[in-house]
């Protein structure tokens, strides 16, 4: 019974279930049916826009034909009329040719002619008196290698009146206004002078030409004096003959010289040692002049002395000669040990510190020979380094030792004639006291007998 009941719900389970099922499928058929429908509309649409369009589109197509047919024609007649102007212009070359003749082998040396020239007023001092002229020739020189311009008469006969006055003011010497750079400062108007193309100076300077910048600039270092001192002449003469130094390489003799080390230079190149022995140097100058006026005042005063019957203090002499009035009695060999301590406390004061003027005339040189062996040792050390590829290192290095050997002869001999000078006249007056007081014995030795 109750296995009959369970099959008996179970019919009416299913039986529902695929009526559910029956009523889906069929809205879902319908649904289907309405989207192809619409579809189906859309696409009606689209081609009945299409055919509207057609037309237009068939008009464009057309007008860009007839565009390019045009455009076909027009380069066409292009093409027809460079064709004919390519005739034309090669009669004309030849016209050209056959006119020119000659006049074309001159128009060539005249380009050449004007770029050789211009390269040369570049660089010149006249072009600073003279400016445009390297302009004109460049643009000449360009122009004739044009085959389209031709040079004129006037271009011809100004080629050959700067290449003229180039020649006649290379042997001039001009004044004139331009402007400057000094080394610091604004730039300044001044007036210089020009010595042919070698030289230019102002105020006692020489100047150089920068063609690059076209400016005259001052040179940041200057020669000795003795050539500025001619360029000072120079600027301030006259009309009247001066003498200046010329460089005639144009400036490359001229840059060597303001490369060169100074005097000044050259002993700050020697060092520690070069300085130790300038101020040996100098002491021994002022040893010298003080042992001079010294020396100089004593021996005025013996002088005096040998000329004055009354005896004086106040000189060597003087005091030897108080020893005979201090002892009017003794004996004569007492005596003359007596004149002999005398004269032996006046010595030191006679030849104070002349010694030490030698020693330093002797420790000079040999403080020299040690910069140059130390700065030697130094060269060997930086070409062991950097090697000996570049001789600029050795002969810097070698330059720098050489000096204090320079430096310590350059004290030891005067400093070997003033020692001998002093010591001369001290001598002197020695001689003289010796002198005396061998007299004064012999004036004893007769009052004895």
């Amino acid at each position: 019974m109750k296995t009959l009941i369970h099959i008996l719900l179970l019919s009416i389970t299913a039986s529902t279930t695929l009526a559910a099922e029956n009523i889906n499928l069929d809205s879902l058929l319908k649904k289907l049916e309405q989207g192809n429908y619409k579809q189906s509309q859309q696409n009606k649409a689209r081609e009945q826009a299409f055919i509207n369009k057609r037309s237009q589109q068939d008009q464009l197509l057309q007008q860009s034909i007839e565009q390019r047919n045009a455009a076909l024609q027009v380069s066409e007649q292009l093409e027809t009329r460079y064709e004919e102007n390519e005739a034309k212009l090669a009669d004309l070359n030849s016209a050209l040719t056959s006119r020119m003749g000659s006049l074309k082998e001159l128009f060539g040396v005249l380009q050449q002619v004007a770029g050789d020239t211009q390269s040369k007023l570049e660089s010149s001092l006249v072009s600073i008196q003279y400016p445009g002229r390297a302009e004109f020739l460049s643009n000449l020189a360009q122009q004739m290698g044009s085959s389209s311009k031709l040079a004129s008469i006037e271009d011809i006969e100004r080629v050959w009146f700067e290449m003229q006055r180039e020649i006649i003011e290379s042997g001039k010497v001009a004044r004139f206004q331009t402007d400057v750079i000094p080394v610091e400062g604004p730039k300044q108007t001044r007036e210089v002078v020009r010595v042919g193309t070698f030289n230019i100076v102002s105020d006692g300077s020489y100047l150089a030409y920068k063609p690059e910048s076209d400016s005259v600039v001052t040179l940041p270092t200057q020669p000795s004096g003795r050539f500025t001192a001619t360029a000072e002449d120079l600027q301030q003469a006259q009309g009247e003959l001066v003498g200046f130094a010329l460089d005639p390489t144009r400036g490359s003799i001229l840059e060597l010289l303001i490369q060169s080390a100074t005097t000044e230079e050259q002993v700050h190149q020697g060092g520690i040692p070069g300085y130790i022995i300038l101020a040996l140097g100098l002491i021994a100058l002022l040893i010298a002049i003080e042992r001079f006026i010294a020396l100089f005042i004593v021996e005025k005063k013996v002088k005096q002395q040998l000329k004055n019957n009354t005896i004086n203090d106040n000189n060597p002499l003087g005091r030897i000669l108080k020893v005979k009035e201090k002892y009017p009695h003794v004996a004569v060999d007492t005596l003359e040990l007596k004149l002999s301590e005398a004269i032996l406390k006046e010595l030191p004061k006679i030849t104070r510190s002349i010694t030490f003027i030698k020693i330093i005339s002797v420790v000079a040189p040999l403080l020299g020979l040690l910069g140059t062996v130390t700065g030697m040792i130094n060269t060997f050390q930086m070409i062991t380094l950097f090697g000996a590829g570049d001789p600029t290192i050795m002969a810097g290095g070698i330059s720098q030792a050489l000096v204090t050997t320079v430096l310590g002869l350059v004290v030891a001999i005067p400093t070997v004639l003033l020692y001998t000078w002093l010591n001369t006249r001290s001598k002197n007056i020695v001689h003289i006291l010796q002198e005396q007081s061998a007299g004064i014995i012999a004036e004893r030795a007769e009052q004895g007998a």
